[in-house]
């Protein structure tokens, strides 16, 4: 996965909760994005990923939320749906290695930002984020040059 060190995302620590049951995956994203600054949580099913974000304040700390849709235990689809009904504000993009046409236009009708077919490169992750950030945020984020 190509990567791009040059983008830094907002002053506070931004944080994105990477949603796939394979953990190559997650880890691809979890240093693709550590390079730019945000902060990673993760979870491997839908059910981890309502928990972690049910839990404390992590609601009100996460900028984004990357779900992959076929997965164990509570799949992508279940997930998406309970977020958007209870964190509307968090804008979802959904990892896929199954591409759906009708699933992509269903999922962009309820909100989803973004429909990314893996495998997904570190250049397009990166401008993934950063869309989703300043859509969060309201303001556009500064894109380091050098």
């Amino acid at each position: 996965m190509p990567q791009d060190a040059n983008v830094q995302f907002p002053s506070r620590k931004r944080r994105v909760l990477v949603i796939d049951d394979e953990e190559n995956v997650r880890r691809l994203i979890r240093v693709t994005l550590a390079k730019a600054g945000v902060d990673i949580l993760e979870a491997a099913d839908g059910g981890k990923a309502i928990e972690l974000l049910s839990a404390a304040d992590n609601s009100t700390m996460v900028d984004l939320i990357i779900c992959d849709i076929r997965m164990p235990e509570v799949n992508g689809v279940e997930a998406i749906t309970y977020f958007r009904r209870n964190y509307p504000s968090i804008p979802i993009t959904v990892l896929t290695g199954y591409p759906d046409s009708e699933m992509a236009a269903s999922f962009l009708k309820q909100g989803v930002m973004d429909y990314v077919i893996k495998p997904i490169d570190g250049t397009k992750l990166l401008a993934v984020v950063e869309k989703a950030l300043e859509q969060r945020s309201g303001r556009k984020a500064p894109v380091k040059e050098d």
